[in-house]
C-alpha cells in the first residue's frame, strides 16, 4: 500500500466517515442535483451560445439550454459523487473543479437560453478580459497580503494601501502629466500606509488586526478630505491623469478567446503575471525567500541563525505596500478618475483570496480570478436582463467570497508567527 493510501486510511480512522471531503462531497452531489433539476427546469429550448469573440458573430459553443442545464449538473452531480466516495486526496482539487465549474455552466445554460431574442450569447473574450481586470486589484492586493503574512505581519490595511496608491497615482499623475510619475507616486502612497503599519506594529507592537482597521480609515478619511477640497472642484487639475494604453504583444494576441483578453492588456495586467511569478519562485526557491517564511514561522529560531527579524519585517511590509499602491494605480491610471472610497471593500476581498489561496502567490491568483469572475458574471447578467434582481447581482463577488472562505478552504494553517510581535531577547 503507497504511502498516500495511508495517509487516507490513517485520516478516514481518526474523523471516521465523515471527512471534510466527503462532505464537500456530499455538498457538491446536492448541488449538482438541485441545479439539474432547477435550471433545468428554468432554462428554455432555445440555445446557448457561448461565442469565441467579442460579440455575438464569430464561431461559437451552441447548445439547447434545457439539455445544457440538465447535463452540466449531472456532471456537476457526478463529481461530488466521487469525492463522496473517498477517492486518495490527489483528486480532490480537481474534482471539486469539476464540479464547480459543471453548476457554473449549468446555470449559465439556463441564464444565457432565457435572455431575450438577440441577447441569448455569452462573449467568453469580454467574459475573460473582464474578469482579469476586476481581479487586477485583488491580484497586487493578495500579493501584499503574501509578503507581509509570510513575514508575521498580518495586513488588514490592504484596503488603505489600494485606496492611497489609487488617489496618489492620480493627483501627482494629472499634476506630473504623467502616468509613469502616477505610477510611482501610487507605490509610495501604498508604501506611505505601509510605513506606519510596520512602525507601529513591529516598533510599539499595537495590535496589527486593530491598526489594520485604523489605516483603513485614516486612508478613507485623509483621501476623501482631499478629493473634497482638489479634485472635486478642479478635476481637471488635480483628477484627469493620463492612462496606460494597451500594449498587444504580437502573434500571442492572436490567439483565440485568451489572445485577446491576456495579451491586449495594459501594463498592470502583465506586471500583475509577472510579480505573482517573480514572488513565488523567490519566496520559495531563495535565501530571501527562505528567511522571510523563517521569519514568519519561528522568529526567534530565525534570529538564533543570524536573520535580522524586524529589519526583514519591516523590509517586506513596505514592498508590500508598494505592491498594493500599484495595484490602485490599476484603477485612476487605467480605468476611472478617483472618488472617494472608490476601492469599495476589494482589500478585504483580496485579504481574503490570500487565506483561500493559503499563502501562496499562484494561490492567490488563481482566487483573485475566481471572485473577479463572479465581479465580471454580475456584469453580465445585468447587460442581458437577467431575472435575478439587480441588488442580488451586485452581492455575487461578496457571496462568493464567503462561500469560498467559509465553504471550501476548510481548516488553512496561517504562518505559525502571523499576527505575533517579535521581542529581540
Amino acid at each position: 500500500m503507497s504511502t498516500m493510501a495511508v495517509e487516507d486510511v490513517a485520516v478516514a480512522v481518526r474523523t471516521g466517515f465523515w471527512t471534510r471531503d466527503r462532505k464537500i462531497g456530499a455538498g457538491a452531489l446536492l448541488l449538482g442535483l438541485l441545479a439539474a433539476g432547477l435550471f433545468g427546469s428554468l432554462a428554455t429550448g432555445a440555445d446557448a451560445r457561448f461565442t469565441l469573440s467579442e460579440d455575438a458573430g464569430g464561431a461559437a459553443l451552441a447548445v439547447e439550454g434545457t439539455f445544457g442545464a440538465i447535463l452540466f449538473g449531472l456532471v456537476a452531480a457526478a463529481a461530488g459523487a466521487a469525492l463522496l466516495a473517498g477517492l486518495p486526496k490527489r483528486w480532490f482539487v480537481p474534482l471539486l473543479g469539476v464540479a464547480i465549474v459543471g453548476v457554473v455552466l449549468s446555470f449559465l445554460c439556463w441564464q444565457v437560453s432565457a435572455a431575450p431574442t438577440g441577447q441569448n450569447f455569452m462573449p467568453l473574450v469580454n467574459i475573460v478580459r473582464g474578469t482579469f481586470i476586476l481581479a487586477l486589484p485583488l491580484i497586487f492586493g493578495a500579493l501584499a497580503g503574501v509578503l507581509c503574512e509570510r513575514s508575521g505581519v498580518v495586513n488588514v490595511a490592504i484596503e488603505g494601501q489600494l485606496l492611497m496608491g489609487a488617489f496618489a497615482g492620480a493627483l501627482v499623475g494629472t499634476i506630473a502629466a504623467s502616468a509613469w510619475v502616477g505610477l510611482i507616486a501610487a507605490a509610495l502612497g501604498g508604501a506611505l500606509i505601509s510605513l506606519l503599519l510596520a512602525v507601529f506594529t513591529i516598533r510599539y507592537l499595537v495590535d496589527q488586526v486593530v491598526m489594520g482597521i485604523v489605516l483603513n480609515l485614516f486612508a478613507v478619511g485623509l483621501t476623501g478630505f482631499l478629493y473634497e477640497r482638489l479634485m472635486q472642484p478642479e478635476a481637471t487639475k488635480y483628477n484627469q491623469p493620463p492612462r496606460f494604453e494597451a500594449w498587444p504583444i504580437p502573434v500571442l494576441s492572436d490567439i483565440p478567446v485568451l489572445g485577446p483578453a491576456l495579451f491586449r492588456g495594459n501594463i498592470f495586467l502583465y506586471l500583475a503575471l509577472i510579480l505573482v511569478v517573480v514572488i513565488h519562485v523567490a519566496l520559495f526557491r531563495t535565501r530571501w525567500g527562505l528567511r522571510t517564511r523563517s521569519v514568519g514561522e519561528h522568529p526567534t529560531a530565525a534570529d538564533t541563525l543570524g536573520v535580522k527579524v524586524l529589519a526583514l519585517r519591516y523590509r517586506n511590509v513596505l514592498l508590500a505596500g508598494m505592491v498594493a499602491g500599484v495595484g490602485g494605480a490599476s484603477y485612476t491610471l487605467a480605468l476611472y478618475t478617483f472618488s472617494k472610497n472608490m476601492i469599495g471593500g476589494k482589500g478585504f476581498i483580496a485579504l481574503a483570496a490570500l487565506i483561500f489561496g493559503r499563502w501562496s502567490p499562484t494561490g492567490a491568483l488563481l482566487a483573485a480570478l475566481f471572485f473577479g469572475f463572479a465581479d465580471q458574471l454580475g456584469t453580465y447578467l445585468s447587460a442581458i436582463d437577467s431575472s435575478i434582481p439587480s441588488e442580488f447581482l451586485a452581492m455575487l463577488p461578496y457571496l462568493a467570497t464567503l462561500l469560498a472562505v467559509a465553504g471550501l478552504v476548510g481548516k488553512v494553517r496561517a504562518p505559525a508567527a502571523d499576527g505575533k510581535p517579535y521581542i529581540k531577547g
